[in-house]
This record gives C-alpha cells, structure tokens and sequence, in this order.
C-alpha cells in the first residue's frame, strides 16, 4: 500500500530520502554513520542517535515504569498482552524524547529474540523463550507496540538483539558459535524472521561474536537472509564497541580502517563505537574511502537505510505532521501503566507446585512471616528503568494481613583484625573502612549476603550501604547495592591461618588488606599478602529467619538472584544451583514451618530439585519490576490466578545440559525439542487454583500438503469450583523420518478464561509448511510424506490428547508469520 500524500509512505518515502541523500556532502554523509549524527543545518537535518534501551521499559533515562523482565513478559504466553507493554513503552520513550530529544532517541534497543537455548546463559533475562516461534510471536507483538499502528510512520523504530547465535557472555567477542544448516535455519533465524517480515522491526543489532568462524558483524548472513525477511529497508547497528573488535581482539583483519570498510560492506549501517565521539569511526571511513577499500556507492546505501527510518519517525518533517507528537509527559508512570505494570507482573508468575497450601486463607488474622533477601526489596537490572516505587512482598502482604513479620535471612557479622575491628562510618553518603574500632557496636557490623558462585555482598548496618571497592582500591560503604558496568561490590571468602578469613575483592582481583594507615584497600596480588580477619558472629540469619517462621502460621521465603550479580551481560553461570547460603535458609525455615512457600525471583531458571520434593508450594517469576509486590500477594491470597508458564525448561541439573559454546541442539539434544531427560519442570509449565479438563479433539482434515492450514479443536472444561486461566498448547512429533526431528514441537496456543463448569472448543491452527525440516543438500525447506503426532495439553510434558496429521511431503517455502496476535481463535 501507498500513500501518495504521506511523504513518510511508500513511494514518497523513497524519493524523498534519495532527493535528501544526493544534497549531502561526502563528509556529511559519513557523519551519519556513527550512532551519534551531528546535525546539517544547512538541510535542517536535525541531530540524531540511535539506541535507547526498551527492553521492559525505558531504561537510563530517570524513572519510568518499569515491567517484568523480558523472559519474565515472555512467561505471559500473551502477545496481547505484550503489544500493550510494547505501546505503553513506546509512548513514554516519545514522551521523555519530547522532553529531551537530544538525550532521548526515538531508535530503540529491543527486542531480544536470541532463543534462550541455555539457561546458564548470562543475559538470560533479556530473551523471551527457548522455544524460536513463540520468541518471534512475543517480539513481534512487544515490536507492534513499541512502532505504533499507523501503517507508516514509526513511534519508535524497534531493534532486534542480536544477530546472530549469541548466547554466552564468557569470551563472547571470540568465540565462534558454530551452526549448522539445520539449526541456523530452524532454531535461529525465525525468531529474526518473525518480526522483520511483518514490519513490526525495522532494525537489528548484529552480535559481539563470530558465526561459523565470522565476526557477526561481517557475516554473510546480514545480506543473504536478514535483509529478505523485511517489506522494506532494515537499518543495522553494531553492538557497542564491537566494529573495533574486528581488528582488535578478534584479530580478523590487520586494522581497524580493514575491519570498519568490511563492516561497512557487509551491511552496517551505523557504528556503535567511542561513545559520543564519532571522530575516530569518521577517520577510519574516511580512510577507508581513500584507500578505495568501499566506495561512496557503499556509504549512500548504508545512509539511504538510516534516513528511511529517520523519515518513518517523522525525523525530517515538521511535528505538526507527527501522530505521534501529542504524547504528554505525564504519560511516564500514569496510572494505566502502573496498572498494567501489576496486570503483567501477575501474569508472569508461575506456579511451579501447589499440593492445597495456595491460595492462602483470607483470614486478616492469618500470622505471616516473609522471609529472605528479597522479602522486601525490589532488584533491577542492567537494562532496568529506574523504578519511581517499589511494591514489595513483604510490603504488599502487610497489607493484606494484621500480623506480617520480615528477616532477610542474612548473617550480622564483625570483622576484627588484632584487638581492633573494622569500622563503617554512619554518615548517608558513607566513607573509607577503618580498623580502629576497639568493641564491636553498630559501626562494625556487616549482614553478609549471598548471591551463588561463592560471590558475597557486605552491607554496612551504620548507614544501610553496600561496601565496594573504589578505583584506588579503598573500601567504602557509599552503594545502595552491586551495580554499574562493573560490579566493584562482591567478595568472596578464603580461608586464611587460624581460622580466619581473607577477603577477595573480585572486580579487581585483589585481596583487602588493612594499612599502617588502618584504611582497608583491595590492593594485595595475591592471599599470602592479605591482612587475616578474624569474623564475629554477631547475629545468625538463618536462625533469626527460622524463628520467625515458627512463630507464624505460614512463611513464605523470597529467594533469587541479585541481576548485577553471577548471570548477567558479560558473565555466564556456571552451574543452576540456588546459593547455598540460600538454601541454608530455606531447609531451615522449612524445619521450623512445613506450611512454607518458597517463591523464586530470578532472571533464570534454578535446579530446586529439593523444593519441589519437599515444600508445600513452589512459584516463579522474573524480576517483576515496581508492582511485583502487588503482584505476587494477589495470586498468594487467590484473589487473581497465577498466570504465567515456563517460556523455558528447568532442569534437574546442571549435568544435563551440553557444554554452553555447543550451539548445535539437534546434536546435542538441547533445549525442550530435543532433550530426552525427564526436566524438574518443562517447557510450558503452570499450574492454577482450579482444574481443566481436555475432550473431543478434532482435525479438520486427516491429511494435508504443504499449502494448507489445519484446524485443530479441542473441548476444555473449567471442572473447579473457582474461575481459572489456562494456556492450552498444540505440539507436533514427525513419527518417522530420514533426519532427527525435534521430540516435540510447539505449533499454537491460546490463553483462555472459563468460569467454573464453563466449557468452551477451543481452535488451534496448524500450517503445514512449519512441519517442514532444512534439507541441507537442496538449501530449501522440504516437507517428507509422513504421519504426524498432533499434541494437545497443559505444557510440552502434560499432553492431554493426541491425534495424527497424514501429510504429502514436497518443498514447503516458509512464509512471514500470520496475522499477530491469532494466537488461537475460540468458538
């Protein structure tokens, strides 16, 4: 479609950007490379940037309202839901970028459709699901939202993260991710498709690593397959830094001007390099031009895309021409995003296990005890807003109920070294640690928090500051908690002589030691040079918690991991366990109270394999942003059902899972496809407070060919006493064939609400041509003659009933996704 009279449409579109492109100089052109484009006044080329993070909302730019993290709104199993936080994000980017539009680009950074293929995988948080279609449904229903639905301008211009095979931080910028054919073309390259081809994104980011021994952001891949799936141009940015690895750590060309000119012809368009400074980037292009390595030809190209979606966002016209320019700035954090905030948060969470202790009575005189590090704290993340409140557990059950009583579960210790203790100063701001206390008192008390991987936080009692490790190596007690870029607030603890302890300051990998000065500093190489301290138990967490457990009714213990710390952009996991000191706190707690209810907030999945054999009640959630509190009390109590399910598998052990640089799941049969092992919990898992029951599933054909689309129905019943959600989920298995296919295969879904005794047919739609398989030999997707399993259930491992597919094999070309958000019509 084209709009003749809309210059940002179509036809017009292009003209114009061409007309504005043969006005600009050489020089002005490469200025529009780098992420940071200087304006042309003489044009009335406004300045420009690309990149403002949207992940779950606009992050680093004040507070805004902050929403699950992504795998957490990738737990709704709602692309409805998801468009909504999409708009709602959009239009507070538009209106901070109104306030502040030198600051504020309208380019954002989201979302993240890299399959969550390990959950090991530090940025584990930032994707949607392990499973490539329903991560390309979810991020073309949040990109829906984040562009707007006027069918040609923009309002904002979504970015998909991060092209391509990229699921581990540790050596991410030189490690290859090696994947063959089949696993390119089935497992990695939808999620991209997905939201490309149905103009939801209009950019991607190219990744730090290197695919098939290529740094991605030189690979063939961005032209031969990328740029197909669009209607239009697509834009691509490079990751930050990363165009400099290509001469630089990558080693892959002799200099950078090398590395920039083939960045430039591989299809990057806009250069994330140097922060604000584009000189560098404009050197080496400029460079590069004069030593013939691209040619003006080159720049106009990788310009013509940048201006087609500055065009789109209303960029070069007047606002009086911008739908989007009417967004008020009291949009940021209004009471409908708040509202939607907690609706999200509510329908993120997962019941893992309920054997009757959930819900909760309503009694108001219900004695509830919340216990453990995140009982009454909200965390975020490195993509995380800043949130304008916070909505506890502990403070939303208090709420709820007369007596609610809270401990973090944390040891109160003293460091001594000699006869004198080291010191933390109870002004606000904090200052350096000393060790010329002569009695232990509130001063010299730290609460130890554990966050796995042996990695501990100290957190002064004087003044409620996290203690780090500043640039000279002074410790000082100054953070609300670990954070930053670089995360200068964990130790761990290494046995010293005597009994004592010595202190790693892990950022800098030094050991604390305590100067003739008595000021501590991380400064010493290695622990034969650090000071020996001596720890006093001042208070024992985990037998305070267990105290407060006794004491009430039921206690629910609030575990996870801090965002900043073990898991997160440039860190992996090692392993899935919970921290110990964590599970410390929870089998004591459970001992003092078997009604205990242990609920996970974390940016991954966790090994439980003790909880679920042992407690009453098990739930999960992300990191819920600013209503979580508001949240988690509602399904506790039974007021709103636990919606979400599992957007990936939790398995028993690490054990099970390959090694993390394997990319090759059909191989090394990862991820739900084809894992083989019996998971903790599986893909598609959740429980509710009522019963569905599954009946009459019918085809609507017994055969099919590879042009046709199948109806699959089903009769599900609400047999409770309660209304009840439910996600019913249709899953495919290709019964014989000449390669390995997947064990099972999600295909559709619909989430629907029944009353109690409501019973509704339920319709699911099948395309055939997804059954297809990458035939490596003719380069194409082919479908074999074949019988298909046709799976209906509660989740991948739940399958309620089964029917069979006879389909004609032939080529079956992949088309676009479908309409979004047919997520399964009802009737």
């Amino acid at each position: 479609m084209t709009n003749r009279t809309d210059p940002a449409s179509g036809d017009a579109l292009g003209a114009r950007v061409d007309h504005l492109l043969g006005q600009l100089t050489l020089p002005e052109k490469i200025g529009l490379l780098h992420q940071h484009q200087a304006p042309v006044p003489r044009l009335h080329l406004r300045s420009f940037r690309t990149g403002t993070e949207a992940l779950h909302g606009v992050a680093w730019l004040g507070p805004a309202t902050v929403f699950p993290q992504a795998v957490g709104l990738g737990a709704t199993w709602n692309p409805e839901l998801l468009r909504a936080v999409g708009t709602a994000v959009g239009e507070e980017v538009r209106a901070l970028h109104h306030a502040d539009p030198e600051r504020v680009g309208l380019n954002v950074w989201a979302p993240v459709v890299n399959p969550l293929r390990d959950p090991r995988w530090g940025r584990n948080e930032e994707g949607f699901a392990e499973d490539p279609w329903l991560t390309g449904h979810l991020a073309t229903a949040y990109a829906r939202g984040l562009r707007g639905d006027h069918p040609w301008r923009l309002r904002t211009a979504p970015t998909l993260k991060h092209f391509l095979g990229y699921n581990n931080e540790t050596d991410r910028a030189t490690t290859s991710s090696d994947l063959p054919p089949r696993v390119l073309h089935e497992y990695e390259l939808p999620a991209f498709r997905a939201p490309l081809a149905a103009d939801a994104a209009v950019a991607v980011m190219a990744s730090y690593n290197l695919v098939n021994g290529v740094p991605a952001h030189l690979s063939p891949l961005i032209a031969d397959e990328l740029r197909r799936y669009a209607p239009g141009e697509v834009m691509v940015v490079g990751d930050a830094g990363a165009v400099t690895n290509i001469a630089g750590v990558q080693g892959h060309l002799p200099d950078h001007v090398r590395g920039f000119a083939a960045a430039l012809r591989a299809g990057i368009d806009n250069f994330t390099e140097d922060g604000e400074d584009s000189t560098p980037t404009v050197g080496r292009l400029t460079e590069a031009l004069r030593r013939g390595l691209v040619t003006e030809a080159d720049v106009d190209t990788a310009v013509r895309r940048i201006l087609t979606v500055r065009a789109r966002l209303g960029d070069l016209d007047p606002e009086s021409a911008d739908p989007y320019a009417d967004v008020s700035p009291d949009t940021v954090n209004c009471p409908a995003h708040r509202t939607l905030a907690r609706e999200t948060a509510r329908q993120s969470i997962v019941l893992l296990r309920n054997d009757g202790l959930l819900p909760l009575s309503a009694d108001p005189g219900l004695r509830v005890a919340v216990l453990g590090p995140l009982a009454d704290t909200l965390l975020t993340d490195w993509y995380s807003g800043t949130l304008p409140y916070a909505v506890t557990a502990f403070g939303a059950l208090a709420g709820r109920y007369r007596t609610v009583t809270t401990h973090e579960g944390a040891d109160r210790i003293a460091l001594r070294v000699g006869d004198r203790y080291v010191r933390c100063a109870g002004t606000p701001d904090g200052t350096t640690l000393t060790a010329d206390a002569t009695a232990a008192t509130d001063d010299t008390h730290l609460d130890v928090f554990d966050w796995g991987a042996d990695l501990l936080a100290l957190r002064a009692v004087a003044n409620g500051r996290h203690v780090r490790a500043d640039e000279e190596g002074l410790l000082v007690n100054d953070r609300p908690g670990p954070g930053e870029w670089v995360v200068r607030e964990t130790f761990r603890c290494r046995p010293g002589p005597d009994g004592t302890v010595v202190l790693h300051h892990v950022a800098t990998d030094r050991y604390v030691t305590v100067g003739p000065d008595g000021l501590l500093r991380a400064d010493a190489v290695d622990a034969v040079a650090a000071t020996a301290f001596r720890v006093e138990l001042v208070a024992d967490g985990v037998a305070g918690a267990a105290a407060h457990a006794a004491d009430a009714d039921v206690a629910v213990v609030v575990l996870g991991n801090h965002p900043m710390v073990n898991g997160r952009e440039t860190e992996d996991r090692t392993d899935l366990a919970l921290p110990a000191g964590q599970q410390r706190l929870l089998a004591a707690v459970h001992a003092a109270n078997p009604r205990t209810v242990l609920v996970l907030s974390s940016s991954y999945p966790y090994a439980v394999g003790w909880a679920d054999a042992h407690l009453p009640a098990v739930l999960w959630s992300a990191h819920g942003g600013q209503e979580y509190g508001a949240a988690l009390a509602s399904v506790l109590v039974g007021d709103a059902e636990p919606g979400g399910r599992l957007p990936q598998t939790w398995y028993r052990d690490a054990a099970e899972l390959p090694d993390l640089l394997d990319y090759d799941v059909i191989e090394a049969d990862a991820t739900y496809l084809y894992h083989r092992g019996d998971p903790l919990y599986p893909f598609g898992h959740g429980l509710g407070y009522t019963r569905f029951d599954y009946a009459d599933l019918e085809l609507s054909a017994a055969s099919a060919t590879a042009d046709e689309e199948v109806g699959v129905s089903v009769t599900v019943t609400n047999s409770g006493d309660r209304p009840g959600e439910e996600v019913v989920q249709l899953y495919t298995r290709q019964r014989r064939s000449r390669v390995k296919q997947p064990l099972r295969q999600l295909r559709d879904f619909a989430r629907i609400t029944l009353a109690p005794g409501e019973r509704r047919v339920v319709t699911l739609r099948l395309r055939v041509a997804d059954l297809a398989y990458w035939d490596e030999s003719r380069g194409r997707p082919v479908l074999e003659d074949a019988r298909h399993s046709v799976l209906v259930g509660r989740s991948s491992r739940d399958i309620r009933l089964v029917g069979v597919l006879a389909v004609a094999g032939g080529s079956a070309g992949w088309r676009p996704e479908r309409e979004p958000f047919d997520v399964g019509a009802t009737r």
